[in-house]
């Protein structure tokens, strides 16, 4: 995805392979949606101008930022972080201010993981890695967090993620969701709808075969605890309330 040119705000058929097919399709989307920040932008992430079109978005995103980083800070025992899904590493560059240890983000889109490792390179305990962590390439390391902000409906099994990132966390190592829609079961199929509409609507139809919906029945199987329910009432009550839930899952030894 590296070679990968945009001409006057497009990505050419022809300078897409197979497999870049879905790299292909989410920056376009990306584009069409005007989600393609300038370096300037992106070193200022998570804010931005009242103006800006995705401003309430973004106004979330930074409070959800702030409590996971106040959550670090509460943690003695967080030291080394992974953040799945980076995009252009804001949020890991953010983590990198209150690590006590090394953030590594990690992606398999190339042309927002060049503009990271550009806009935050002088960041001495922050890394960028392209690639995806269920084909080995992280080996044997571990982290005692791992987040996935705004991306785990990109892998088709909620179980099977799970899994592969509990391998790789510390004894006391948690696994955190946020940024994400967590649905119930009930849910599913009138999301998927409205997902596939959308993308169809933005031009990008074919998107919707690598969105997925996941549940919260999905982690029954699994040793979590909820951070933020927006399902709670105190928190439908909330002035500024999130729709999206903050989930936390232990390694499986516990």
């Amino acid at each position: 995805m590296h070679n990968l040119k945009i001409i006057k705000g497009f990505l050419p058929l022809q300078e897409a392979s197979i497999e870049d097919r879905f790299n292909k399709l989410y920056i376009g989307l990306r584009l069409k949606e005007e989600r393609m920040y300038s370096d300037k932008e992106v070193l200022l992430l998570p804010k931005v101008l009242p103006r800006h079109r995705y401003f309430k978005e973004w106004n979330i995103r930074r409070r959800n930022s702030d409590k996971l980083s106040q959550y670090i800070n509460r943690n003695g025992h967080v030291c080394n972080i992974l953040e799945v899904g980076c995009g252009n590493g804001w949020l890991s560059a953010k983590l990198a201010t209150v690590a006590r240890g090394k953030v590594t983000g990690i992606d398999i889109n190339m042309v927002e993981m060049e503009q990271a490792r550009k806009v935050f390179r002088n960041i001495p305990n922050l890394r960028f890695m392209y690639g995806d962590i269920r084909s080995g390439i992280l080996q044997d390391k571990r982290y005692d967090l791992i987040v996935f902000a705004a991306s785990i409906q990109y892998f088709p099994s909620l179980d099977e993620i799970l899994k592969v990132a509990q391998r790789h966390l510390t004894l006391q190592g948690e696994i955190h969701i946020l940024d994400s829609h967590l649905y119930r079961f009930n849910e599913i199929s009138e999301a998927k709808q409205r997902s596939k509409k959308y993308y169809t609507q933005m031009g990008f139809r074919e998107m919707s075969a690598y969105y997925f919906h996941h549940s919260i029945e999905e982690l029954r199987s699994f040793n979590f605890f909820m951070l933020y329910n927006p399902h709670a009432l105190k928190n439908r009550l909330m002035f500024h309330k999130s729709p999206f839930h903050w989930v936390a899952v232990k390694n499986s030894y516990f």
